[in-house]
């Protein structure tokens, strides 16, 4: 199980919804959550283990909802919205987590393979976020994150498609920020390499922690403490908040 969280302010009350949050960074982002007392929804892709993600929220003492979810399905991400309302009545917090990494040199990516990457990391989003914000707007109070990442601000040759898809998500974010203002705030965070690939070996460790000038990688409980932060601070919108080791610096 995931460190806990340091608690800073109950969220009792208020409803929490994770895209990918079965596993990895959004499994911990969920437990995070979960841990401040927000009821928590996450989204699954069949086959992951979205059993233990429900009983850990539950061993937390919240109540968890798992909702299966392909958002490149048509109309998938306004009913999973309305499952989370018709449940809990409310939606509080919306977190954009669900990503896809793809890799190809730019002269090899296909048309298929491009239109992954905008309709997962740039479109799901979108969507999500346009299906939550009426509820957000009709309750007068509402938070959306959307993950980025660092390829949306420096130049990663062989990955064009991601690249473009994140730096696509960073400015969505910025003009979602502008048009729910006031009462629904938008941020989005840029994390560096929090957690390594499966299977990753040492050498892949070493190289990772030699492009943080603090000489280390993160940890995904690093990503969830800047969703907590962003609940609690009511005066951040439209921001970007890098949690990198400094790896943007260089």
């Amino acid at each position: 199980m995931s460190e806990q969280m340091p608690m800073t302010g109950s969220l009792a009350g208020r409803v929490a919804l994770i895209t990918g949050g079965a596993v990895r960074v959004g499994r911990v982002i969920a437990l995070a959550l979960a841990g401040r007392g927000a009821q928590t929804a996450f989204t699954y892709l069949p086959g992951e283990p979205h059993e233990q993600t429900v009983a850990e929220i539950c061993e937390l003492g919240g109540e968890a909802l798992a909702l299966p979810l392909d958002v490149r399905e048509p109309g998938a991400p306004e009913r999973v919205v309305a499952q989370v309302v018709d449940h809990f009545g409310r939606l509080d917090i919306l977190v954009n987590n669900a990503s896809v990494w793809l890799k190809a040199p730019f002269l090899a990516i296909t048309r298929d393979a491009w239109q992954a990457a905008l309709d997962i990391n740039l479109t799901g989003p979108f969507l999500m976020s346009q299906a939550a914000a009426p509820v957000m707007l009709r309750q007068q109070s509402g938070l959306i994150v959307n993950i980025t990442d660092l390829a949306a601000f420096q130049v990663w040759p062989g990955y064009a498609h991601h690249a473009a898809s994140k730096a696509g998500l960073v400015a969505l974010t910025r003009v979602m920020a502008a048009e729910l203002a006031p009462h629904v705030r938008v941020n989005a965070i840029a994390p560096g390499t929090v957690l390594l690939p499966e299977g990753a070996d040492e050498a892949k460790r070493r190289w990772a922690e030699e492009k943080s000038v603090l000489k280390r990688i993160g940890r995904p409980e690093d990503v969830a403490r800047t969703v907590l932060f962003l609940v609690d601070s009511d005066f951040a919108t439209g921001g970007v908040y890098f949690i990198d080791g400094g790896r943007s610096l260089v």
